[in-house]
């Protein structure tokens, strides 16, 4: 057993195109700034947010993320004209992963930067990107992301959610379900079905909605952690500007895979230094109460090891076939295949990362033993909240089922599953 280590084997660029003085240069510049930083009124943030955490300080976190941001440490992939840095890809991890072994908070802007920027790099028009992309560099605009629904949570094609153009404004009318942190948003990136009649991926369309408007209601949704990150979204006659569609009307499926490429890109570098670290301390717990003895306990604990190496090879050799959060995200390259043919990619990725993570919170109920069934003075601890939060981790962002049906049918091209 043994804590993750990073070597430079390891960091190697995936298409080998980097001069390793100048990276670690960059990764130097990285921690030197962090480390001076994360220090004063940010000093208390270490460690705080993330997934089913994200109550955490949110506030202090967004003044983070900002501080940040007028440094110039957001959207570092970007192209400079849009206020980036046009980081290699490298690079990009660089920051991730020097971000998350500084012990940063974890970030509230996420979904505009790595989610809904690229895809505007991609695919949005001149306008869009000059309206949308300063407010998501400086963290002034927050998003969420408009996908899920009651009827269809991992099948994004079955959405219901309609919309239909009224004068020079979309009207919209439906409900979206587990939409994180949409209680503080103040844009969506929504799919809604705007061709009457349509079925499936087709008709649908990539709107953006403003949050702060009569048509909308926010209700949060109480989880098993007892915290509210999710939430019920009802548009009832909600508007948005009839060219806040993002590609063509019905090229919605489209652009929302693109969307999902995106999210399943460099960042999730960092995510799994967290990982480890997550890991590290369940081994170190483990040695402390004894756990560790137990040979099935140390083999479950040397898989979890096995495990997040496969990750982050996996990670590393797809980041540049995959086109993801490199500087060239909008070129005329990148637009073609992303959505397209990298959802085999993403979707292995997303089972990896997601079953190994699900299997690390079963780890450390493994090791508390009999303690890890009791609360703490009615609160959870650190390792219950872990194992009752990542049984979410396979369902949501598209179950295992759904990510495993997408390689069967569109990668190895067997026979479609039979549907009602």
């Amino acid at each position: 057993m043994g804590a993750i280590q990073t070597s430079e084997s390891d960091t190697a660029a995936p298409d080998g195109r980097f001069s390793a003085t100048e990276d670690a240069r960059f990764a130097a510049e990285v921690r030197e700034w962090l480390a001076e930083n994360l220090d004063g009124e940010f000093r208390a943030l270490r460690g705080l947010g993330g997934p089913g955490r994200e109550h955490e300080a949110f506030d202090e976190r967004l003044a983070w993320d900002r501080h940040l941001a007028a440094a110039g440490w957001t959207c570092l992939g970007w192209p400079e004209e849009y206020g980036g840095r046009a980081a290699t890809v490298r690079q990009q991890v660089i920051f991730h992963e020097e971000y998350a072994k500084a012990n940063a908070p974890a970030r509230v802007s996420h979904v505009g930067e790595e989610l809904l920027g690229p895809t505007l790099l991609a695919f949005g028009t001149e306008a869009q990107k000059e309206r949308f992309l300063p407010g998501i560099r400086t963290v002034s605009e927050l998003w969420c992301q408009g996908y899920s629904e009651p009827g269809a949570g991992s099948d994004l094609a079955a959405i219901a959610t309609a919309a239909h153009l009224d004068g020079d404004e979309w009207s919209i009318t439906g409900q979206k379900i587990w939409t994180s942190l949409a209680h503080v948003a103040d844009w969506c990136f929504v799919i809604a079905r705007t061709e009457r009649g349509s079925t499936r991926h087709k008709g649908l369309s990539y709107l953006l909605v403003p949050m702060k408007q009569p048509g909308i209601d926010v209700r949060p949704i109480i989880q098993l952690t007892g915290t509210s990150e999710f939430n019920e979204v009802f548009f009832d006659n909600a508007r948005t500007a009839a060219d806040l569609v993002v590609g063509e009307p019905g090229d919605g499926w489209r652009i929302a895979m693109g969307t999902l490429t995106f999210e399943r890109g460099i960042s999730t570098l960092g995510q799994q230094i967290q990982f480890a670290r997550e890991l590290a301390d369940i081994e170190a717990l483990a040695r402390r109460s004894g756990a560790a003895d137990d040979p099935l306990i140390a083999e479950r604990i040397d898989q979890a090891w096995i495990g997040l190496r496969v990750l982050r090879a996996h990670a590393m050799r797809t980041m540049e076939g995959a086109g993801v959060g490199g500087a060239t995200q909008g070129s005329a390259p990148a637009r073609k295949n992303i959505g397209v043919d990298d959802g085999g990619q993403a979707s292995v990725a997303k089972l990896l990362w997601a079953n190994w993570h699900r299997g690390l919170g079963e780890l450390a109920m493994a090791v508390l033993g009999a303690r890890g069934l009791v609360a703490g003075e009615g609160d959870l601890t650190e390792w219950q909240r872990l194992y009752l939060f990542t049984r979410a981790d396979t369902i949501y962002g598209g179950s295992n089922e759904v990510q495993r049906n997408i390689i069967a049918e569109r990668v190895l091209g067997l026979p479609r599953e039979a549907r009602p």
